[in-house]
């Protein structure tokens, strides 16, 4: 029998977060996969990650600057995704949060999609992204409204194609039958347990950081520590939102801007709480943070609850979370922390985290795929 070829698609190579870590994982339970996706530019460390492997871009990678601007050709998309060929191919394994679910396979191929939500933009937060992105009215407004429409038309009969649909949390499960009456099976995403490892020892700062967008919420948590000046908060990264968070900060907030891997290791391992205000479909920070042996404080919503043994319901807690997504809010999350601190076990931190191993999440992965196999041999198909 001639061996099983499999095709691994994801949306665009240019950053590298939770998706992208994903992905890694899948090329190390498929390690003889090729890999497609829209457009790609990562550097060359990150690109040593795909071991040598060619990648396949689409018509768009050719476009100008859309290794960079590639969002403003977010209507192409769903078109390039859909000229990949991919008769060759036994399994097609996507990951995908805006249009990889889209590849068209054939009736005798197994197309399994890790789904870590659908299109956020175009469903439940778009306007979030209309106000972010300055097209919350105006003629532009009615042009990004008429776009998302036929993204949101496109996304639904897209999932149509999928056989077995997983996906990395509850929260992301409960979106995906909301928008497209399937269900998911939960493969929570890979934390880097080797890497960030336990430390026992608390420095006297608070640490916040992602990347500097307006959806991870790094404003409300700058701000609140306004209101706490006796606390320092230190912030990681860089982005858009960047002068924004400048202004905001006060005398006991220090931006450290993007640093390596290495110096975010160590600030997680040292901080006395990893503080977290946006509303994530996962947040492996928040499960980085953890295997550190550090508490997290965050927003009660999302992956949170499923990362985060809250100190109100748990005889071993590793965080508080906090309700509502404002500078009182966490201001209020910080607090309860600092009441209670002495009740954090970094080691229970650390063991809460060992739930997401790398290794655990390939086992899950490779699993769900034999599932998916199983089922399609016999028609049947995940509703």
């Amino acid at each position: 029998m001639p061996a099983e070829r499999v095709a691994i698609l994801h949306d665009w190579l240019v950053t590298w977060g939770g998706a992208e870590r994903v992905l890694e994982q899948m090329l190390a339970c498929y390690p003889g996969a090729d890999v497609f996706c829209i457009v790609e530019d990562l550097d060359a460390e990150r690109r040593s990650v795909l071991d040598g492997r060619r990648v396949h871009t689409s018509f768009i990678q050719r476009l100008p600057r859309a290794k960079r601007s590639y969002w403003h050709y977010a209507g192409l998309m769903p078109l390039a995704v859909e000229q990949f060929d991919l008769r060759s191919y036994d399994l097609v394994l996507s990951s995908s949060h805006a249009v990889a679910l889209g590849a068209i396979t054939g009736p005798d191929q197994l197309h399994v999609s890790f789904l870590h939500s659908p299109m956020r933009f175009a469903w439940d937060l778009q306007p979030l992204y209309l106000e972010s992105f300055g097209f919350a009215s105006g003629p532009k407004s009615l042009a990004a409204r008429l776009l998302l429409h036929y993204l949101r038309n496109w996304d639904r009969g897209a999932a149509n194609g999928v056989d077995r649909m997983l996906t990395c949390s509850d929260f992301a499960a409960r979106r995906i039958a909301k928008v497209h009456r399937r269900s998911a099976a939960v493969v929570h995403p890979p934390v880097d347990v080797e890497r960030f490892t336990l430390s026992e020892s608390r420095d006297s700062y608070f640490l916040t950081g992602s990347r500097m967008n307006p959806f991870k919420r790094i404003d409300v948590v700058v701000e609140a520590f306004r209101a706490l000046p006796d606390q320092r908060l230190l912030v990681l990264g860089d982005g858009p939102d960047l002068p924004k968070i400048r202004r905001l900060a006060g005398a006991n907030v220090e931006l450290l801007g993007h640093v390596s891997d290495a110096e975010v290791r160590r600030r997680m391992q040292g901080a006395s709480a990893f503080v977290h205000a946006a509303t994530e479909d996962f947040g492996i920070a928040m499960g980085e943070a953890q295997a550190c042996g550090t508490p997290v404080i965050a927003l009660g919503a999302g992956g949170a609850c499923e990362i985060v043994r809250d100190a109100a319901h748990n005889p071993a807690p590793t965080g508080v979370l906090f309700d509502g997504q404002s500078p009182a809010g966490v201001r209020r999350g910080v607090e309860r922390f600092l009441q209670q601190r002495e009740r954090f076990d970094p080691r229970a931190c650390r063991e809460n985290a060992l739930r997401f191993s790398e290794q655990r999440f390939r086992e899950k992965l490779l699993e769900q795929v034999e599932i998916a196999r199983r089922d399609f041999a016999a028609g049947v198909r995940t509703t």
